[in-house]
């Protein structure tokens, strides 16, 4: 990769371009928020975004898995590429923060910061767009429907990659607790993998004041879910990190009565794909043994999600260099630790070489909660690097 020159922080041309129309920024985002569009119905979002990157000059193509966009902007004649991709999705969450620009679509909410995303990348753009201080081929990914995991792998199949051929792609994502603009690099797994479980226990239902004619699904199911803790500390090596958590357990309606059957749905995560085919194994089998000891069945339906997001080695380094020579020290978090959440983005990873970083949105509620909000401090210092990200890979000695 290349070597980086340390700009002037106290004349950065970027900082101060970035500054120029960052309160017009700040109201996009707020717009964004107030509006909110659900997966693959980013309809306003994708059409406020392309309209706002051909006012800028780059060509805009619209429509990739439905409401996706990629924009590409040319300079010069380097002959390398490089993507940068932000999502668009909301939530389906009901807003709870009384903000004045919180979310009119009831029930619906950008509370995993996609808002700060778009706007961040198109800060960037903007930027981009009017320095042209690059030679080489710039595109810029707006992808629907992460939050369900659906978006990355649909705009791959649709030929993503062949249409609009990179040499790399980069991600960003804020994180709460993480104190503001403090950015995080991940080499090798960075997020997990995300699979989901729907078990369905059937016993024999019964009344309550006669247990001994009934085959309890209820029991079988308080057993197996003690019976899952076993996969995490017996079956999974210790230095290996698995989550296997039953989120959601539904059986009955009376408190004399037992019921006919228990419905149980289960989320697993893992950094490897060895412990991810182990825990595939492992949760179908423990549910139809334990169903089985207390005479009762068990029905598995195990939905695979997506994998693990494995960040690349040399185009991580490269993106934590570009931190550590355009911001003032401290703000690169020394040993940042990978997240058990889950990203689609790994799908683009799989694609080509790449990395996905984060950034801090300082002491904000967590992300998916109704209060969450994302921090408009960071605008600036993310879309400043993405800036830097790209100019640095995009110099006219790339060849």
């Amino acid at each position: 990769m290349n070597v980086i020159t340390k700009p002037s922080r106290s004349h950065d041309p970027i900082e101060t371009g970035i500054a120029v129309h960052l309160d017009e920024f700040i109201a996009l985002r707020h717009d964004l928020h107030q509006y909110p569009e659900l997966a693959f119905q980013e309809r306003r979002t994708s059409k406020l975004v392309a309209s706002h990157l051909s006012s800028w000059g780059y060509e805009v193509a619209t429509g990739i898995a439905g409401t996706g966009i990629v924009a590409t902007l040319a300079r010069g004649n380097g002959k390398r590429s490089i993507a940068i991709r932000a999502d668009m999705d909301a939530l389906p969450i009901e807003e709870a923060t009384s903000l004045s620009y919180a979310s009119s679509n009831p029930g619906v909410m950008h509370a995993c910061g996609h808002d700060g995303h778009t706007t961040i990348l198109l800060a960037a753009a903007r930027y981009l767009a009017e320095a042209s201080n690059f030679s080489g081929t710039l595109r810029l990914i707006f992808q629907p429907a992460e939050e369900i995991g659906a978006g990355a792998r649909k705009m791959i199949s649709e030929g993503l990659f062949e249409r609009f051929p990179v040499d790399a792609v980069f991600g960003l994502h804020n994180w709460p607790a993480v104190p503001a603009g403090k950015f995080g690099f991940v080499p090798d797994a960075a997020m997990a993998s995300v699979d989901q479980a729907v078990i369905r226990i059937i016993g024999k239902g019964g009344h309550g004041a006669e247990p001994h004619r009934a085959v309890d699904p209820v029991l079988a199911s308080a057993s197996f879910i003690t019976a899952l803790q076993s996969i995490v500390s017996r079956n999974v090596d210790p230095q290996d990190m698995a989550v296997v958590t039953v989120g959601s357990i539904h059986a009955g309606s009376a408190s004399n009565v037992i019921p006919e059957s228990v419905e149980l749905k289960l989320t697993m995560r893992a950094f490897s794909q060895a412990v991810r085919d182990k825990l595939q194994e492992r949760v179908p089998a423990l549910a139809r043994a334990q169903a089985e000891s207390f005479g009762a069945t068990a029905e598995v339906d195990y939905r695979l999600g997506f994998p693990a997001l494995i960040n690349h080695r040399a185009e991580t380094a490269f993106a934590r260099d570009v931190a550590l020579s355009s911001f003032e020290p401290g703000k690169v978090e020394a040993e940042f630790r990978p997240r058990t959440a889950s990203e689609d983005f790994a799908f683009m990873l799989q694609e080509k070489p790449g990395s996905y970083l984060f950034i801090g949105n300082g002491d904000s509620a967590p992300l998916h909660s109704a209060h969450y909000d994302f921090n408009d401090a960071i605008i600036a210092p993310a879309a400043r690097y993405w800036v830097r990200l790209a100019e640095t890979f995009l110099t006219d000695d790339n060849g």
